[in-house]
């Protein structure tokens, strides 16, 4: 399907008027985003839509993206598209001409107009959210902040948690005592399988009151059935904090689906913010369970900022944090989901009958976005997968990144973008079948 001009013009003056609507930051006139910002067409499916290479290559359009390579690594951070990044450039500019006149007079009131916005999204409450510096400044603070834990209690996580939060655990065993176990996510996943090496791993391990669980981990993609071990983790009387930095606005779902009472994430991923944005959320009658940071007292100790003590900190990506919701409402999250799963399974769909390549995600589609990982049978060594990587870019152009933690060993990521296009992961399904093929043993 091609979108017509009308369609086209349609969108823009939408998101337009929603970007015009809210100044950038407390002073200065927003510019209007670049041509070509496509309206999400109200009678096409978004499975339909996401094979829609026309209109992708006008979301594209809206990035920019070096022409050198081919990026399949965006699950460090996400590319800002246009209308973010002038706002951005506009937000840091006004910053540093008022100074600290806007830190001490207009921000702390556009900041909660921040939050009130990602709580609606969200599907919570304005209260239950605070504003971080990332998805690892709110989790380091929600696992060091949970204050119920006891000497002779134990925490878990699992081997493919991110390294960071992982520390973070760890780093409990001096700070309240506790006894840290660590859990192997099964492979080749299931979703039975998954919830049965939780149900085991809570049930052999009596003591664990806390759990760390990634609704999407970094290493290998795999999205995790969390509402059901957060119900079964409960049961047993067991907390758990979640980890969605890589979910929340990759797939369509809202945080009071996962029915954790605990989460964080990063805003500078899916949501297309600028570096330096993410939140953390606290159901409201579970605040006093985590500690205020460092005895922070700027905030009462009712009120969720006190779990939060970044310092004086560039606000210019806070101030943006709308922007970028405006650019993810306009395409929707189903259509987005709906793209970057396409995008996983135009590549995967070519080579998964390669026989010395490992899938690490499922078929299911309900366990999996758009981060997948593979391994070349045999190839499990940190070095190996360096190697893959640097083969796929010297040769093909292609940039991936080796990622380690999974018990069977390491693997390459890959992750495509909104910008992706269907050639790219085609060139990737060539380079991969290419690789396996000169690697076979």
């Amino acid at each position: 399907m091609v979108i017509s001009r009308r369609q086209m013009v349609a969108g823009l003056g939408g998101l337009a008027t929603s970007l015009a609507s809210r100044p950038a930051a407390p002073g200065p006139a927003p510019e209007p985003p670049p041509a070509g910002v496509p309206a999400v067409p109200a009678d096409v499916a978004p499975d339909r839509l996401a094979r829609d290479e026309a209109f992708w290559r006008t979301v594209a359009r809206q990035y920019r993206v070096s022409p050198d390579f081919v990026n399949l690594e965006n699950g460090y951070y996400g590319i800002m598209p246009e209308p973010v990044r002038q706002a951005y450039h506009r937000n840091v500019d006004y910053l540093n001409e008022q100074n600290s006149h806007l830190l001490r007079t207009t921000y702390k009131a556009r900041a909660d107009e921040v939050r009130q916005r990602l709580a609606t999204v969200a599907g919570v409450l304005g209260e239950e959210i605070a504003l971080t510096r990332g998805g690892t400044e709110a989790l380091q603070n929600l696992i060091a902040g949970y204050n119920r834990l006891r000497p002779g209690d134990a925490v878990m996580y699992a081997d493919l948690d991110y390294h960071s939060t992982q520390y973070a655990m760890n780093w409990l065993r001096d700070r309240r005592g506790v006894s840290v176990e660590r859990m192997i996510v099964p492979e080749p996943a299931t979703r039975q399988a998954v919830l049965d090496a939780y149900a085991g791993a809570l049930r052999e391990r009596p003591r664990v009151k806390l759990l760390l669980l990634s609704h999407m981990n970094n290493r290998t993609g795999l999205v995790l059935p969390v509402r059901e071990i957060v119900a079964m983790a409960r049961d047993r009387g067991v907390d758990v904090i979640v980890d969605a930095a890589h979910s929340w606005g990759q797939l369509d779902f809202t945080i009071a689906d996962l029915g954790a009472d605990f989460v964080g994430s990063s805003l500078h991923k899916w949501m297309g913010a600028p570096l330096g944005a993410g939140f953390l959320y606290i159901r409201k009658d579970r605040l006093a369970d985590i500690d205020p940071a460092f005895a922070d007292e700027t905030y009462p100790g009712g009120d969720i900022r006190s779990r939060v003590h970044s310092g004086t900190m560039d606000v210019a990506p806070i101030l943006t944090v709308d922007t970028a919701l405006d650019f993810h409402d306009a395409l929707g999250a189903a259509a987005k989901q709906s793209r970057l799963r396409f995008l996983r399974d135009r590549w995967v769909h070519q080579v998964r009958d390669i026989p010395n390549l490992e899938i690490l995600t499922p078929e299911d589609p309900a366990m999996y976005g758009t981060i997948t990982a593979f391994r070349i049978a045999g190839r499990v060594s940190e070095a190996d997968n360096v190697a893959i990587t640097d083969r796929l870019f010297e040769r093909y152009r292609i940039f991936t990144v080796r990622r380690g933690g999974p018990a069977k060993g390491d693997c390459v990521r890959v992750t495509p973008a909104l910008f992706t296009s269907r050639d790219d992961v085609d060139l990737l399904a060539t380079a991969v079948r290419d690789l396996a093929r000169r690697l076979r043993r």
